[in-house]
């Protein structure tokens, strides 16, 4: 199943590159974003194209507001010789002029397409409220644009787009392709606009709820759960305060809310979704209304109308946004039929460069193999050259041999490892001792698993570590043979908490029992190693019945000699943990005990 990836178009470069990620993420990478050559002037010029800045007045969501965009045209493209298109927006906090975002319009530009790049609603100088890619706004939005690729509508200043190879009238060859905020829009304008024709989405959502407020347990759909999850505050709150503070003379504010000067810059209900996720109150009869905001504008209330195949590409370091979304995405698309391909890349929001691996800003799309991947989407999906190889189903970045790694699909769970009541991890039931352990929560976070916001502007930031008395882990032996795990692991886990349980059911749903599972790799010196830093947090639905948990989905070999540690924490400080003290035993017996499983790649 896990095999090197034949031809030179798809094998990793090891050439030292500038490794950007796509987003601009909280601090320094939002202080500076590049600016556009020649955006000043009428029309900017090079021998391979011409940019010419445009603006559109559009109606999306209600509202009239001014999109912020730049024109990418090819030489040579006119109207008796076409070219398909490349429509791309922003990261969040970014604009038609950062890096990664204007390196797409060049880079495809250079290479025959037209580009058209802007900035997202509520970024950058285009207007109306930031509503986190809400198909009916930021859809809409893109859909205007599509339209002038059509040929028709023109921009604000007449300019039309007449040099565009088109399906039909009207109906232009476009594709999209962008990350993180820009990665969202394009299912958001896929769903309300099916002129698209390929999307290349990286390293973005499936469920927002999911994303801002995890439970990796009680799944209803792909990575939702039907009870409330636990709020990861540095990330959202980070974001929140990215939107809220740019400047009054933002095209995105709203003046009527300069009488509480709160929520200037964010559709309402956004904001009501942040306010109460940092309130720590999640009543049952709530719960589902919370995150209604969220999960509507998000992928996984519309997938069903998205048509147009689609790359998915997901950063392996990335606890914004982790492998499950994609996957969840990828598998609801696969299943309604609608052409999907996946790969999880080595970097996401986390970090986690290589070099070698795809920058956009750089342009490196042909000595990269996710790149490479991306030209061969576009030329079988807008240049229609029906005998390109788009590559295998399922791709991953390995660190440990050159070259990706590709299956058919993500490895299922293959391999079973039991809690022991002496702490020790085993391959067999019959080894498991009886036995209980105990831990308890602070009042504090005792915990440390994912790169702070501090550590992502480069600020110190420790190794992950856990408090004694505060986490249990169970240990295996040393390995005899490397184990390359690929995908999402399992466990499946019953827990005392008489505290809990008293309160569990008080119709506030922050009452639960909250934990953080993980996974070490142990090396011969003792040494802890998070992969990516990693956690999965869980808000356990009832303490009397067993729960799975979801790990979030890793690429990695634990070395021979290496050994694993499954651990569950009481805490992490990226995230609200328990109300009050809340004491839990698990209890181990042959018959009886949890158990990990996981994805193994033979």
């Amino acid at each position: 199943m896990s095999r090197a990836v034949p031809g030179s178009r798809f094998r990793s470069r090891t050439k030292s590159l500038s490794r950007k990620p796509l987003v601009f993420v909280a601090g320094a990478a939002l202080a500076a974003p590049l600016a556009l050559a020649g955006a000043a002037q009428a029309t900017a010029a090079s021998s391979e194209y011409t940019v010419t800045p445009l603006k559109f007045t559009v109606s999306a969501g209600g509202r009239s507001c001014t999109v912020d965009a730049d024109l990418y045209r090819p030489s040579g493209a006119d109207a008796q010789h076409p070219a398909p298109a490349v429509l791309a927006t922003n990261g969040f906090g970014g604009s038609k002029s950062d890096g990664s975002t204007d390196g797409i319009g060049k880079a495809f530009a250079s290479r025959g397409y037209v580009g058209l790049v802007y900035s997202g609603l509520g970024f950058g100088k285009s207007g109306c409220l930031i509503t986190l890619d809400d198909p009916e706004a930021d859809g809409t939005a893109a859909a205007a644009l599509v339209d002038f690729l059509g040929g028709t509508r023109a921009a604000d200043d007449g300019t039309k787009a007449d040099f565009v190879t088109q399906d039909a009238p009207g109906d232009p060859r476009v594709g999209m392709i962008g990350g993180s905020y820009g990665g969202a829009v394009q299912m958001a304008t896929a769903a309300v606009d099916h002129r698209v024709d390929a999307l290349v989405p990286l390293i973005t959502w499936n469920d927002l709820g999911y994303a801002l407020a995890p439970n990796n347990t009680g799944a209803a759909q792909g990575v939702s759960s039907d009870t409330a999850g636990v709020f990861k505050w540095q990330w959202t709150n980070g974001f929140y305060l990215m939107g809220e503070g740019q400047t009054i003379l933002s095209p995105s504010l709203d003046p009527s809310r300069f009488g509480s000067l709160t929520c200037l810059h964010f559709a309402a209900k956004a904001c009501d979704t942040v306010r109460l996720l940092n309130s720590g109150r999640y009543p049952d009869g709530k719960t589902a209304a919370m995150l209604d905001y969220a999960r509507s504008v998000s992928p996984v209330s519309y997938l069903d109308r998205v048509k147009a195949p689609t790359l998915l590409i997901q950063g392996q370091a990335d606890s914004l946004f982790n492998l499950n979304e994609a996957t969840a995405t990828y598998k609801t698309l696969k299943e309604q039929g609608t052409t999907a391909k996946m790969i999880w890349q080595a970097w996401g929001h986390s970090g986690g460069q290589v070099d070698g691996e795809l920058d956009l800003g750089q342009g490196n799309l042909e000595s990269s193999y996710v790149g490479g991947r991306i030209l061969a989407w576009f030329d079988r999906y807008l240049r229609h050259e029906t005998n390109t190889d788009t590559g295998p189903e399922f791709a991953y970045y390995r660190d440990w041999q050159s070259g990706y790694g590709t299956a058919d699909a993500v490895p299922g769970l293959t391999r079973k490892m039991y809690l022991s009541g002496d702490g020790k991890l085993v391959d067999n039931r019959s080894k498991v001792a009886r036995g209980s352990r105990q831990y308890s929560n602070w009042l504090v976070p005792t915990s440390h698993s994912e790169s702070s916001l501090g550590g992502l502007i480069g600020l110190p930031d420790p190794k992950p570590y856990d408090t004694k008395g505060t986490y249990l882990g169970w240990t295996s032996a040393p390995l005899t043979s490397a184990v390359d795990v690929v995908g999402s692991p399992k466990a499946t886990l019953k827990v005392v908490s008489p505290k809990t349980e008293r309160v569990q059911n008080s119709g506030d749903a922050s009452d639960k029992l909250v934990l953080f599972a993980k996974v070490y790799d142990v090396a011969p010196d003792g040494s802890r190693t998070l992969v990516n830093r990693l956690v999965s947090p869980v808000r356990v639905p009832d303490v009397t019945r067993p729960f799975t948990v979801r790990l979030p989905g890793i690429v990695h070999r634990y070395e021979a000699g290496h050994r694993l540690e499954f651990a569950i924490a009481a805490s992490d400080d990226a995230y609200f943990g328990n109300r009050g003290i809340k004491p839990v035993t698990v209890v181990s017996a042959p018959e009886d005990t949890g158990v990990l499983e996981l994805p193994v790649a033979p």
